[in-house]
């Protein structure tokens, strides 16, 4: 029976992009880093700063995941999404999946990656070189 190990954060700690643990389980391990690019609508960026709605987003989270199990089966999830003042260059969000096959790592990923986009209350506010 596979292994499969669930980690989300929502904080204000940096993301943590060099903890994968490989098992004869997870025939794929994808994952996926946001990173804070250095313009915004051609405007050059210091970093974005990221606020939620906690609760709100933990609920969000947790339904999400719920969702991905239900549709896709068993899994491993690694979710963290940074807070607060993230500069250029650095991530701001990690979607790590492991799971049996590819395809699956694929659209699991896609699925986190869409809650994020359109149903997470996190926001966004760029913060501008002066």
């Amino acid at each position: 029976m596979p292994h499969y190990q669930i980690s989300k954060r929502i904080d204000d700690q940096p993301v943590e992009t060099e903890t994968t643990e490989f098992s004869p389980d997870h025939g794929a391990v994808l994952q996926f880093l946001g990173v804070v690019r250095e313009l915004e609508d051609g405007r050059p960026l210091q970093g974005i700063r990221y606020s939620c709605y906690e609760k709100m987003a933990w609920e969000v989270l947790e339904k999400t995941i719920a969702e991905a199990l239900a549709q896709f089966g068993e899994h491993g999830l690694t979710f963290h999404h940074r807070l607060g003042f993230v500069p250029v260059a650095e991530p701001s969000v990690i979607v790590r999946v492991a799971t049996g096959h590819s395809q699956g790592a694929f659209d699991l990923c896609q699925h986190y990656l869409k809650a994020v986009k359109t149903t997470l209350p996190i926001w966004k506010d760029p913060v501008f070189l002066s």
